[in-house]
């Protein structure tokens, strides 16, 4: 890994940054961590994210929403989303809208990791 990528997070439940950023910096990655949707989002236009980790259940904005901004921004940024509600339905809108990976919440960072590791693949082929 040449690069630095850089990862943003956005969780509604801190929990779950103060868990993934130290695991996610010890594997060598960039951590961003938020708890507003809308500071994420006001982020977004000001720096270029290679991964984003969102919730989908939010207050305000769902982790629909933060896909489709993140796709306006950059179509290459890969988005995987944790959520406690999967549902088909859901997994059909954020496959139409460019999804990565899904992961069910209670996770395991490994799993979190992995799926990282994955993405990190698909930018870098």
């Amino acid at each position: 890994m040449g690069k630095q990528y850089e990862i943003l997070v956005l969780d509604d439940e801190p929990i779950v940054g103060d868990r993934l950023k130290p695991a996610l910096e010890a594997e060598g990655y960039g951590v961003e961590v938020f708890v507003d949707p809308r500071e994420a989002l006001a982020r977004l236009p000001e720096k270029e994210f290679d991964i984003v980790i969102t919730d989908v259940r939010m207050a305000d904005i769902d982790g629909i929403k933060v896909l489709e901004r993140v796709k306006e921004q950059s179509e290459r940024t890969k988005v995987l989303i944790i959520t406690g509600y999967a549902t088909v339905e859901l997994a059909r809108e954020a496959l139409s809208k460019g999804v990565f990976d899904f992961i069910a919440k209670p996770f395991k960072i490994q799993d979190i990791r992995e799926m990282v590791r994955k993405a990190v693949e698909a930018l870098e082929g």
